[in-house]
This record gives structure tokens, C-alpha cells and sequence, in this order.
């Protein structure tokens, strides 16, 4: 005689799936018997904040259509800042006879790279210096380094 082919985990898999039927039909049957309502109101106050009770209409505020801008808003002359491109400087670093060097930015100490094709002046260790920044393969180069 041939065995089941079922095996014990098969029957314990729908076991479950039995159960979990059941408990969701008597969970149905019970909110049916129980007859309140599953819907709920939320009320938005003038804030934004989630409230039980309706918002009073005395402060409500009134908006434009108008004054609505989707997007970004436009620029105003006052709001933009006046960009230097021109920085100020101190050579850390320099080797003439490789033709490199860095430079250490006054504003925010950052070292920046520099080559002797972006030098103007000649340039020194120690020397101060005003120089422009460009986006180089490794990051940002000073070129048309000036001694001042």
C-alpha cells in the first residue's frame, strides 16, 4: 500500500490557514453584531494638527489664488548676495622645478591645488596670494594665481 502524500508539515500549513479563516469570519461577524461605525472623523485645525472636534471658522484664513507660487519664486534684486570669485590666499606648498603646489584658502582653510599653468605671478612658499577656484578630475584647482 502507498504512503500519503501529504506530509506532516502539508497538514499543519493548512491547519492554520483554517484557523486564520475562521478567526477573520467570526472577527467579521462580531463588528456586524456590534453595528458601530468603522468610519471615523478627523478634523484639520488652522495649524494643521489632527483634532477630534470641527475647527472654529472665526480663525480660519483666507489665501489668494493668487498668492499661491508653485515652484520656485522668482528672484528678487534684493535677495541676491553679491559672489567675489576672487579669494585670498597662502602658499603652503610649491615646488618650481615640478611645476605644482597648494594653497591654503584664508576664508575657510581649505588646501587647494594648484599648477603652473594656472600661475600668473611667480609664486613661493609663504607668499600670500589671490586666486580663482575651478572644478578640476579631483576637485577644486586655483587658477590665476596672483602674489599680492
Amino acid at each position: 500500500m502507498a504512503k500519503s502524500q501529504q506530509t506532516y508539515s502539508k497538514k499543519e500549513k493548512e491547519k492554520a490557514k483554517l484557523k486564520k479563516r475562521e478567526d477573520k469570519q467570526k472577527k467579521k461577524e462580531a463588528r456586524k453584531a456590534d453595528k458601530t461605525p468603522g468610519i471615523e472623523f478627523v478634523y484639520v485645525d488652522y495649524n494643521g494638527n489632527l483634532v477630534d472636534t470641527p475647527p472654529d471658522p472665526s480663525m480660519k484664513v483666507e489665501i489668494e489664488a493668487e498668492d499661491i507660487v508653485l515652484g520656485i519664486p522668482p528672484k528678487e534684486e534684493g535677495d541676491r548676495e553679491a559672489f567675489n570669485p576672487v579669494r585670498k590666499g597662502k602658499v603652503s606648498f610649491y615646488d618650481s622645478s615640478k611645476g605644482f603646489g597648494f594653497i591654503i584658502d584664508n576664508e575657510n582653510n581649505e588646501k587647494y591645488f594648484t599648477h603652473v599653468s594656472g600661475i600668473i605671478d611667480e609664486i613661493t612658499e609663504n607668499d600670500n596670494v589671490s586666486f580663482e577656484l575651478e572644478k578640476g578630475q579631483r576637485g577644486m584647482n586655483a587658477v590665476k594665481v596672483t602674489k599680492i
